[in-house]
């Protein structure tokens, strides 16, 4: 990795450690984790007291339909792990941007699991 790349890298590591001593996902409130790449995006949802994940997608598996450009399939993404979840029973989960801004492609996951009917 060049320096900049690294120290971005390392920056995001440092951001998720924090934000991982707060976020913390249980039985009832599962935690919604995203990872975002350069291609994809990834959601899993992670039950952290028996140390299991539940269910995951990524943006690049998915029928996108109409969804053209990466916020738009990122929202797709979102209502999509949404009715899954719906289906599993689970109704909230806490959500992980995983050291990530809560912007673009994260927020739009976000706003997309709202949508589909998830209470974050």
């Amino acid at each position: 990795m060049e320096n900049k790349t690294k120290a971005r890298f390392k920056a995001r590591l440092r951001r998720k450690k924090h934000i991982r001593k707060i976020v913390h996902g249980s039985t009832q409130r599962p935690r919604l984790v995203v990872y975002r790449s350069l291609k994809a995006v990834y959601a899993q949802i992670v039950d952290d007291s028996t140390g299991q994940i539940l269910m995951g997608l990524s943006s690049g598996k998915l029928d996108h339909g109409d969804a053209k450009g990466k916020i738009a399939q990122s929202t797709a993404l979102g209502k999509a792990i949404a009715s899954r979840a719906k289906e599993k029973g689970i109704e909230q989960v806490v959500f992980d941007r995983n050291g990530y801004l809560y912007h673009g492609r994260v927020k739009a996951v976000a706003e997309g699991a709202r949508e589909g009917g998830l209470i974050l």
